[in-house]
């Protein structure tokens, strides 16, 4: 993936994250996003830096924390639990992305291609209000199937 074409797919991320946030907030979302450096170095301010540059750049209003590990021996826990409970579901083979996603890792990062890791930013997880993992999103899902995921975690139509 160029590193144009990247910035472009996070540009678009953020601005569906938040639009969605505003969206199903009131009827109880949280989307909380947790920086990370491991995917070719597209988060390398500080935690400070990376916050500010998602509320300025995209009006993110939910909660960003600091920047951490999402895979590897040094992946923060809740990310060993969240892959755990919900594996690699593979990418979208329609999405416009996945081809050059997939020819980026496999030339630049293939370890990241093995078992159930994260394999590139904005894979999303869907957690009920119990605290169930009950759905994963990688980064190729169209944000209409996230969507939909979270209107039937809260029981209203999307």
């Amino acid at each position: 993936m160029t590193a144009q074409k990247a910035l472009d797919r996070r540009n678009d991320v953020c601005k569906e994250l938040q639009k969605l946030y505003l969206k199903y907030k009131d009827k109880g979302l949280e989307i909380l996003g947790f920086p990370c450096n491991q995917f070719a170095g597209q988060e390398p301010g500080s935690n400070a830096q990376v916050q500010e540059f998602c509320r300025l750049n995209y009006g993110v209003t939910f909660q960003i924390f600091a920047k951490g590990d999402v895979r590897g021996e040094n992946a923060q826990p809740l990310f060993q639990y969240l892959t755990e409970q919900q594996g690699f579901q593979g990418f979208d083979p329609a999405h416009p992305y996945t081809e050059m996603l997939t020819k980026a890792l496999k030339e630049n990062f293939p370890s990241y291609l093995e078992g159930d890791s994260i394999k590139w930013n904005f894979t999303k997880f869907l957690v009920d209000r119990e605290g169930n993992v009950v759905a994963r999103f990688e980064p190729t899902t169209a944000m209409s199937e996230v969507e939909a995921g979270v209107a039937a975690c809260l029981k209203t139509a999307p």
